[in-house]
């Protein structure tokens, strides 16, 4: 049943695609027919707005010299109403920053309010896609670190010592992306998280999910992002307080908005978590039941080191 939904979720993600395809299709004809040929290879630039897909990382990088502040927001669950005002008790907040090393080689750092969580990640380029099919599609490794700074979670008993190696997690992810034209951008997202603690007996320590997650613009300025992971069955955790079942995927659709050197995204998502850790392998909401929360990324970047030959505006994201 699990499987037929996933089955479902991608065929009806890949009919949007195409639909959108279609529709772009005169339009990139004319420009081919405006355009005067060449036999240029460049890099393909512009493949996502920003780096982060949605809850999870997109295949781009902030240049080297760029730093990149972060402010990732996910209100409670929007069935709790009054209760919780829509959400707004019970929020978690993510505030980081990422800067680019290299243009190749991405690190960043953040904390969040879900379970006082510290994380860091470094994200490489090994592939860069380029035009005329020199190469198909881009490339990237994301290995990532957290640490949990709460006291002592609630369902280990106090008896037993929860040292710091008990904090650890660790993610392991290859990012598979191909811009297909100037509106449409796909990437697959193959990964592995590792948990040092777990809370049940028979419960695996490592997490074997893959991604799927799209791009398909609106405007110059304005674009529905989709992303989507699959976990496979076995790697799933315990749900927490409910033995016998296991997290749900996490699901997430948004609109990215970018204005200058700001991209704005407002996303729906039955997950509040924003790290890989909790996001992929401990979302417990389920989106067929309405457990759904609103919440905004904000991203702003900053031109720390700029190179000698360089004299304008790095601010520029898509």
């Amino acid at each position: 049943m699990k499987l037929k939904s996933l089955l479902l979720f991608a065929t009806l993600f890949f009919s949007f695609v195409c639909a959108s395809l279609k529709a772009q299709s005169l339009s990139d004809s004319l420009s081919m027919l405006l355009d005067e040929p060449t036999d240029k290879i460049e890099a393909v630039t512009g493949t996502f707005a920003t780096t982060r897909l949605a809850n999870g990382q997109s295949i781009e990088n902030v240049e080297q010299g760029v730093l990149d502040f972060r402010v990732n927001h996910r209100f409670g669950l929007l069935t709790q109403g009054f209760k919780d005002f829509f959400g707004l008790d019970g929020a978690n907040t993510r505030i980081g920053f990422d800067y680019g090393i290299t243009n190749w080689l991405m690190i960043g750092i953040g904390r969040s309010s879900y379970f006082k969580e510290y994380d860091g990640f470094a994200k490489v380029k090994i592939l860069r896609q380029k035009t005329g099919n020199a190469m198909p599609v881009s490339v990237s490794y994301l290995g990532a670190i957290s640490v949990l700074g709460i006291d002592h979670p609630t369902l280990l008993s106090d008896s037993i010592p929860y040292r710091f190696i008990n904090r650890l997690a660790y993610v392991n992810q290859l990012i598979i992306a191909r811009k297909w034209n100037e509106s449409v951008s796909l990437q697959i997202m193959p990964t592995h998280v590792h948990y040092n603690l777990v809370n049940y007996l028979g419960e695996s320590n490592d997490v074997l999910a893959v991604g799927l997650g799209g791009r398909v613009k609106l405007s110059s300025r304005m674009a529905l992002v989709v992303e989507y992971y699959y976990q496979f069955e076995g790697t799933k955790r315990f749900r927490e307080g409910i033995p016998g079942t296991t997290t749900k995927n996490p699901l997430t659709i948004g609109l990215d908005i970018q204005t200058g050197g700001h991209v704005f995204q407002l996303l729906f998502s039955n997950s509040q978590a924003v790290s890989e850790r909790n996001m992929i392998g401990q979302t417990t909401d389920d989106w067929g039941k309405g457990d759904i929360h609103f919440g905004f990324n904000i991203s702003r970047v900053f031109t720390i080191v700029r190179p000698k030959e360089f004299s304008g505006s790095r601010n520029k994201i898509w």
